[in-house]
């Protein structure tokens, strides 16, 4: 009976773990980037804070979709990490555009984004203009 007992135990842990590891890499991310007053521009991956830099974690063959509701466009840069596929342009030239980003490699991915010039009048920011850093591990 301690036998039994004590297999049931093993494997509700060895569940436990399973169901951990598959919560802490999900498939899909959705990053939002918005205009603010202090910074200019910050972004948010799943609805959290809005930061300058921001840190993800996908299953490998998961995916981004980067959407741009900032007043200025923003082209989406890989500066560093493992083939990565892009499905629409990495230019977000207006307000509601998106590109996808599908991660079919393991590994550590680095994004940032060239912002361009506003395109509303009368825009007005604090400070220096923030610098958006993401970083993307594929496990």
């Amino acid at each position: 009976m301690k036998t039994f007992v004590a297999l049931l135990a093993v494997l509700a842990l060895g569940t436990l773990v399973a169901t951990s590891a598959v919560a802490a890499s999900p498939r899909h991310a959705s990053i939002n980037i918005r205009h603010q007053l202090k910074g200019c521009h910050s972004w948010s991956i799943d609805n959290k804070p809005f930061a300058a830099h921001v840190n993800a974690k996908l299953a490998t063959g998961g995916s981004i979709t980067f959407t741009n509701h900032d007043v200025m466009p923003h082209q989406l840069i890989k500066t560093s990490g493992p083939a990565a596929a892009f499905t629409g342009k990495r230019l977000m030239s207006h307000m509601a555009a998106t590109v996808k980003v599908t991660f079919k490699h393991a590994g550590t991915y680095r994004f940032t984004t060239k912002g361009g010039e506003d395109y509303m009048t009368g825009v007005k920011t604090i400070g220096e203009d923030n610098v958006l850093t993401l970083t993307v591990t594929v496990s």
